[in-house]
């Protein structure tokens, strides 16, 4: 079974993209968007409070007449998350994001963040968990002389 640690060891950038809460929707949305990336941590003085993500957006923001521009993130953003371990497995984190319809999780140590994971990063490690299963049992079936 393949760790988030593992994840996070694989992963090219490992930058964790925050914003203060007081910043406005618009300034996360443009550090998102250089970023080519979905979610970013909320802080506040130094501190994570929450995450603010392109869903929080959709449904919090412009679409209830907010202006991104005149919108704090703190007023749109996921103050409850849920956070996974460095031992948390790829399969309990797709159960996390199923469970609780959400697209990522921080990956925390006591206090400390480690790190971000995504559904991209899990997916991709759950295919190749898969792929990996099936290249054995094809040289287990091909090593046997079980011929179909």
């Amino acid at each position: 079974m393949t760790s988030v640690r593992k994840l996070l060891e694989a992963k090219e950038f490992a930058k964790n993209y925050s914003i203060e809460a007081s910043q406005s929707v618009l300034d996360a949305l443009k550090v998102m968007a250089d970023a080519h990336i979905g979610a970013v941590l909320v802080t506040e003085n130094e501190k994570i409070v929450g995450i603010f993500t392109e869903r929080d957006y959709l449904y919090k923001g412009e679409a209830l007449g907010r202006a991104a521009k005149d919108t704090k993130v703190a007023d749109v953003m996921t103050p409850k998350m849920i956070n996974v371990t460095m031992d948390t497995t790829v399969e309990q984190c797709m159960g996390l994001m199923k469970q609780y319809k959400i697209r990522h999780l921080p990956v925390v140590e006591g206090e400390r963040l480690i790190g971000l994971v995504s559904m991209r990063d899990v997916m991709v490690a759950a295919i190749e968990n898969k792929e990996s299963e099936i290249r054995g049992l094809e040289n287990y079936i091909m090593g046997s002389g079980f011929q179909s």
